[in-house]
């Protein structure tokens, strides 16, 4: 969110010396900007975005969005306006503009990146590096932004000769021009944009295995690697994951002209010369001078003494490497151990491989958290600071000019000789090693599994992690099924310097977006192609993604429901006031200005009382009160005033989005009231009719067929044979009664015509006595028949007689 704190109009001002026409501004919400519009070659990129994971949205940190679209193969800026017209919606200038490149990219961006000051854009694919520069000329043909973009070691990773690949490429937090490139071939590269685009300043080729041992080949790959932050060493080491989970440091990797904070640089040296030196072990003096040397050539302002007078605010990194050390492999990093064994630490296992690491800083915790192929994220602190470690004995290669000036540094880096025994947690401070050499252990904090779809053709899920902006024990991991938000309730060390109590919580896991597709198993999950995080000043953060349809989504991501809860004991008492006093203010307002004006005593000469008012010397003194005074109060005073005036529109939406929500709750009240006589009545129905149905069922009960027995398995079985004998029989009785009778119609109707009276032939004998033999046997069958249907009634009778 921009303000404007000009008295003036804040509408720009057109550029007079642009002879173009601009043209008309639309303030649109985010999710409909044109730029995101549905298109059909969007959907058929959809199919390939689940190979690797892409992210092809940037942000500068300000006002500006960045969005390559790899089918126009150009670049989008937008600009945006973060909490207008409401905390939760984020305003885009339409139409954007479209930035392409001089050259042309010849492979599929899959990863871009913005460097510290927005001037420069990395875009990266798995088959080419190239740097945009953000700034160029316009076309005159199609109102777009010609910009100049070079290739990055091409030579190295992208020639057809080889097959090194680039694993990571990530800028350098403390340089604009310098970019750090983890390859397969196990060397850590920095590359000077400025200096030389093919040769790389700095190159550590990795043996992370130990001299005269073999591992396995594939624990030995590299897999990810990231920068540390701002605190003492950590902002000179580099985070290097294998695959099997194993995580090594660099330290100190400087790159050569970068800018730190000259107190950062003073708090180290004189963590060194105090901690170090004063150590009775001689390896721990040692360590400490080889850092101290090296922190005097680096920044030769440490022993300049008129530089320590100074008031500097930064200072720069001179180009330095040891002639005869080379940086120590540190690692790999271990997970300390108390009196019992941490069951944090044993139990839980990840499945796969290592796939990628962050590292984030919160308050006085360095966290590194571990992605696997098989969707966990493993949560470590690191136990101990981090110091650097050289090598003696294996000089580095360095490329100097005809001036002698140190151009470039390569060195191999192995794993340290030094003893790298566990920590354990109940050692005692005196005999914890300091300055030794000894890789800093880990603290398991938490193995979190995000449950993601299993796939069907095994292999390793994709995830990235990227923090939060806003609140530092967020972190957001970006998968196939969507982004979930990891918060983290314990930290170890800065729990302990707050002095309170706190009990050991688990992450909470939060899904954030979701994209897979319910119902169907077999459907893939639809990826995003970008995603991040955007803050504002006053605290707001949004979660911003861009599906492989170009669809738009931007959540708000609310901050102060993540706060711990707050713990009642029943055992105490009132919290008094002085407790009260400790609560956290939101920082609405700087807290500057809440702690009040700074307390002013002026230093009051002993003569005062016997100097006049209306004297020289008195005005003087009064003059000098008055200056005083006006520089701490009358200034905190203009400062308070501004700050309200300014924080007063913020504030007044804070309230009225309150009050409205507070009238929404009302009105929700008002109506379920309203409600509740319906409810009470619906009751009332619902119990008569059970007890209508109660005394129903109780009466069926009393009914005498009720008690009857159901027929078992035998019983059942033989009822069917007799109901099929039965049938059966009667059926063939009635057939061949019908057939006789039909017989014996025919043969009368044929006596009839051919009888002659007063004779009577033996054929008409033969006949009549056929038919009584047949009659006499058709009634044998019948009584037969008859008797054993009785036969059948009777057993049928008795079986229904012997239920009851």
């Amino acid at each position: 969110m921009r303000y404007n704190f000009d008295d003036a109009d804040s509408t720009p001002e057109p550029d007079r010396r642009s002879l173009t026409p601009k043209e008309e501004v639309e303030w649109l919400p985010l999710e409909k900007h044109p730029v995101f519009a549905p298109s059909g070659d969007a959907a058929g990129a959809g199919a390939d975005a689940a190979a690797a994971p892409r992210n092809l949205l940037a942000w500068d940190g300000s006002s500006r969005l960045y969005f390559w679209d790899n089918s126009r193969q150009c670049l989008h800026r937008i600009s945006i306006r973060l909490g207008e017209p409401e905390p939760t919606s984020i305003l885009a200038a339409s139409p954007s503009k479209e930035l392409q490149a001089d050259a042309p990219i010849n492979f599929a961006v899959e990863k871009i990146s913005i460097n510290r000051n927005g001037s420069a854009l990395l875009l990266m694919g798995s088959d080419g590096l190239s740097v945009m520069y953000l700034y160029g000329r316009s076309s005159s043909k199609d109102k777009t932004m010609i910009c100049r973009t070079i290739s990055v070691g091409s030579q190295i990773y992208f020639n057809g000769a080889n097959t090194i690949r680039a694993l990571q490429v990530m800028w350098h937090p403390y340089s604009d021009t310098h970019l750090g490139i983890l390859s397969s071939d196990s060397v850590f590269r920095l590359f000077d944009l400025s200096a030389n685009l093919k040769q790389p300043e700095q190159e550590f080729y990795l043996q992370p295995a130990e001299p005269g041992q073999s591992k396995n080949a594939a624990s030995l790959c590299p897999a990810d690697f990231t920068f540390g932050d701002d605190h003492l060493w950590d902002r000179f080491s580099v985070f290097i994951l294998f695959t099997d989970g194993s995580i090594h440091i660099l330290c100190p990797v400087v790159p050569f002209g970068s800018v730190y904070k000259w107190e950062c640089i003073q708090e180290i040296y004189g963590d060194a010369q105090n901690s170090g030196l004063k150590s009775v072990n001689p390896t721990a003096v040692q360590n400490s001078n080889l850092a101290i040397s090296w922190l005097e050539a680096t920044f030769p302002e440490l022993s300049d003494e008129a530089a320590e007078r100074a008031s500097l605010a930064s200072v720069k990194a001179r180009p330095y490497a040891l002639f005869d050390a080379s940086l120590s492999l540190q690692g790999p990093l271990h997970i300390c151990q108390g009196r019992e064994e941490d069951p944090l630490s044993k139990g839980a296992e990840c499945e796969g491989r290592a796939i990628g690491l962050l590292y984030n800083l919160v308050s006085k915790d360095s966290i590194l958290v571990t992605a696997w192929g098989g969707g966990q994220l493993q949560i470590d602190a690191l136990a101990d600071e981090i110091q650097p470690v050289w090598n003696l004995g294996t000089p580095s290669r360095v490329r100097v000019d005809s001036y002698d000036r140190i151009l470039g540094v390569a060195m191999i880096c192995e794993l340290s000789l030094a003893d790298q025994s566990i920590l354990r947690l109940d050692q005692p401070s005196e005999e914890q090693c300091v300055w030794l050499g000894q890789p800093p252990p880990l603290l398991r904090l938490a193995i979190v599994d995000l449950a993601l779809p299993r796939r069907k053709p095994k292999g390793d899920a994709s995830i990235t992690m990227f923090p939060d902006p806003v609140l530092p024990e967020r972190m957001y991991s970006l998968h196939e099924g969507g982004i979930d938000s990891i918060v983290l309730h314990f930290l170890p060390f800065t729990s302990q310097t707050s002095g309170k109590e706190e009990t050991v919580r688990a992450p909470s896991v939060i899904p954030v977006l979701s994209t897979c597709c319910l119902g169907e198993e077999s459907s893939l999950p639809s990826p995003l192609c970008g995603s991040l995080a955007l803050s504002d000043s006053f605290g707001y953060s949004w979660i911003v993604a861009v599906t492989s349809d170009k669809e738009c989504i931007v959540v708000e991501m609310k901050t102060w429901e993540l706060l711990l809860p707050v713990r009642v004991n029943l055992e105490k008492k009132d919290i008094s006031l002085e407790d009260s006093k400790e609560v956290e203010v939101p920082n609405i307002i700087s807290k500057e200005l809440l702690s009040g004006p700074k307390l002013v005593v002026p230093q009051a000469p002993p003569n005062l009382r016997s100097v006049a008012a209306d004297s020289i010397e008195g005005r003087s003194i009064l003059h000098q009160y008055f200056k005083l005074f006006h520089e701490n109060y009358v200034e905190y005073a203009h400062k308070v005033y501004f700050e309200l005036q300014h924080h007063a529109p913020h504030l007044k939406r804070i309230i009225d989005d309150q009050h409205a929500r507070l009238g929404e709750a009302q009105q929700r009240l008002l109506k379920v009231e309203e409600k509740q006589k319906g409810l009470d009545e619906r009751n009332d129905r619902v119990i008569e009719q059970h007890n209508f149905l109660d005394q129903r069922l109780r009466r069926l009960r009393n009914l005498p067929g009720v008690h009857k027995k159901p027929l078992s398995r035998a019983e059942r079985e033989f009822k069917a044979e007799l109901d099929q004998f039965g049938g059966v029989e009667l059926h063939a009785l009635h057939s061949s009664i019908e057939a006789l009778t039909a017989r014996l119609r025919r043969c009368t109707q044929s006596m009839k015509k051919e009888h002659t009276p007063g004779k009577k032939g033996p054929v008409q004998d033969a006949q009549i006595s056929l038919l009584k033999s047949s009659l006499e046997k058709l009634s044998l069958v019948n009584s037969e028949n008859l008797k054993k249907v009785k036969l059948v009634e009777l057993a049928m009778k008795g079986c229904d007689t012997s239920r009851y």
